[in-house]
């Protein structure tokens, strides 16, 4: 059996891999921005272990031996599922493998919008950080005392609550069902936006949520808010949000994931001052990728055995 990985995988990533890797099972590494070996590889591969290029119909009826396209984290919207389908090609995910991972870089860009970590960074590094402009941190401020909102109410949101209590927020969270253990209040999107200091998107991209937060919704945030996201650039009308974060609608925005990407280089955002970018790798971390490739060698066990995948995506 052979598995593809479209990963512009670390020496680590690509140890780790070799490591638990079935004698049975040949695994090829190609980075995304090889399409051209990409597309040879795919002639003869039985299961695809997919992290962030689109797998699209193209790629689909280019791999006629393909049975399995094993996503390595938790959203599918970047794979054809109509087209896996009709082409008897099974898809999987593994809910989980990158909660801790992605509510810690979810908190760290929270703390780097909110304290001006970058900009004190590059300051001091060029030896002005005891000469910084007067009203260089008369922005910043504490979580304590703050409203928190948290837009979906999954694994990674669930982490975060805890957090968010002990050091002194308030919590409201927003998602299609009510839960009634949860210790934060449910409330509408709408009015969530309203009452939030902190918005967090936790959701995944679907027709439903794409642009989610456009320009009304910029315009029904608390003045003075902060954005993170850490799930998916779609989420957002990104110029909408640009013109927020100049305006002063929004204070701040930290953002490991774009409509884009790779963002390009004079996109609106990279511009912008009080903005903190991430290239979407919030969930990359030696931890995940244990959690993750024990998975996907599982289901690769699974697949050769004929048995019920773990996590299988059914439309």
């Amino acid at each position: 059996m052979k598995a593809v990985l479209q990963y512009r995988a670390s020496p680590e990533f690509a140890r780790r891999l070799a490591a638990v890797a079935p004698d049975w099972l040949q695994v090829t590494i190609v980075e995304e921005v090889d399409k051209a070996r990409f597309a040879r590889e795919m002639h003869d591969t039985d299961v695809l272990l997919h992290a962030l290029e689109p797998v699209t119909a193209e790629v689909i009826a280019n791999a006629p031996r393909l049975k399995l396209i094993q996503k390595i984290g938790v959203g599918v919207n970047t794979i054809d599922l109509k087209a896996a389908a009709a082409a008897g090609v099974k898809v999987a995910n593994m809910p989980g493998t990158n909660s801790q991972a992605v509510a810690e870089m979810t908190l760290a860009l929270l703390f780097a919008v909110l304290r001006r970590i970058v900009f004190l960074d590059a300051q001091t590094r060029q030896g002005q950080g005891w000469t910084l402009p007067l009203d260089a941190l008369d922005r910043v401020g504490e979580i304590a005392g703050r409203t928190v909102g948290l837009v979906g109410f999954g694994e990674i949101p669930q982490r975060l609550l805890p957090v968010f209590e002990a050091l002194g927020a308030t919590v409201v969270y927003t998602a299609r069902t009510r839960r009634p253990d949860a210790r934060a209040r449910w409330c509408s999107l709408d009015e969530l936006l309203t009452v939030s200091d902190i918005v967090s998107l936790h959701v995944p991209l679907t027709e439903q949520t794409r642009h989610m937060l456009n320009g009304d919704s910029f315009a029904s945030f608390k003045r003075g808010s902060i954005l993170i996201n850490t799930a998916r650039g779609g989420l957002v009308d990104e110029i909408a949000l640009a013109r927020a974060l100049r305006d002063g609608q929004l204070a701040g925005a930290g953002l490991d994931v774009m409509a884009s990407e790779p963002l390009p280089a004079h996109d609106g955002l990279t511009s912008l001052p009080n903005v903190v970018l991430a290239p979407h790798v919030a969930w990359l971390t030696p931890e995940t990728l244990d959690r993750s490739l024990i998975v996907a060698m599982e289901n690769c066990k699974r697949l050769r055995a004929g048995q019920p995948l773990l996590n299988e995506i059914r439309i």
